[in-house]
């Protein structure tokens, strides 16, 4: 009942001391919320610092090539197996959906903050979208039922909608990201020799996201997005 370890005032432990269920409940409580943050916090190191080396910083590296994804789902495998086996059973679902939700995390930035190294064409989509349902089939099917089948769907929607934007034609990114930063900004149609407002960065990804799209553009090195980069936003083109 020490106020360090349960955070309240006198008045509350006064009435909880009245009640040892009220007081356990708030116990209770309190572990599931620690459980949640040790989850994310493990999550997280596991795939942006352990698995660095074939996640994020290397991923696509160079362009997308046939076996890439195969490293990095090994690695997560062997990270599950390990979670599951030491783990109490209470604690592997929470944990389990931490880890999907980071791989989720850093599969958009791999397509979105992948830097200079990483070019994509409309035509890589397909090995992409392949990767990913990899992706996803080790958490629907590898790690005995701890997230259901529409759980797994429903965490992955918003990079299923980054993947069918990287499918669409360069004039065609031009167009939304023209309709719907207008649109968002409160400015209307082009015209009048208003320019095109630079997209903040929300770090929210969605297709319907200008800064999204806008990011799917500068990733693809092709004549028509450079030259539209050049144009309105003054960004260098791909060497």
């Amino acid at each position: 009942m020490n106020p360090g370890v349960v955070p309240s005032n006198r008045l509350r432990f006064a009435s909880i001391r009245k009640s040892s269920g009220s007081f356990f409940e708030s116990v209770n409580l309190s572990i599931l919320v620690a459980c949640q943050h040790v989850s994310e916090v493990a999550a997280y190191r596991l795939v942006f610092h352990d698995s660095a080396p074939v996640m994020y910083d290397g991923l696509y590296v160079g362009g997308v090539a046939r076996g890439q994804m195969k490293a990095a789902l090994r690695v997560l495998k062997q990270n599950l197996t390990l979670m599951t086996t030491t783990l109490t059973d209470r604690a592997q679902a929470v944990a389990v959906k931490e880890v999907m939700r980071a791989w989720h995390d850093a599969f958009l930035m791999v397509l979105l903050c992948g830097g200079s190294s990483r070019v994509f064409s409309r035509y890589d989509q397909e090995r992409i979208r392949e990767d990913f349902e990899k992706l996803q089939r080790v958490f629907r099917d590898g790690v005995e039922g701890l997230i259901a089948e529409n759980v797994v769907d429903g965490e992955g929607s918003v990079v299923e909608g980054v993947i069918e934007l990287m499918g669409q034609s360069s004039e065609q990114l031009i167009e939304d990201l023209s309709l719907v930063s207008c649109t968002s900004s409160g400015i209307g149609l082009m015209g009048n020799g208003l320019k095109l407002p630079m997209p903040p960065t929300t770090g929210k990804w969605h297709r319907t996201d200008p800064n999204t799209i806008l990011r799917v553009l500068c990733h693809r090195n092709e004549r028509a997005a450079n030259l539209f980069l050049k144009k309105t936003f003054q960004l260098p083109r791909r060497k």
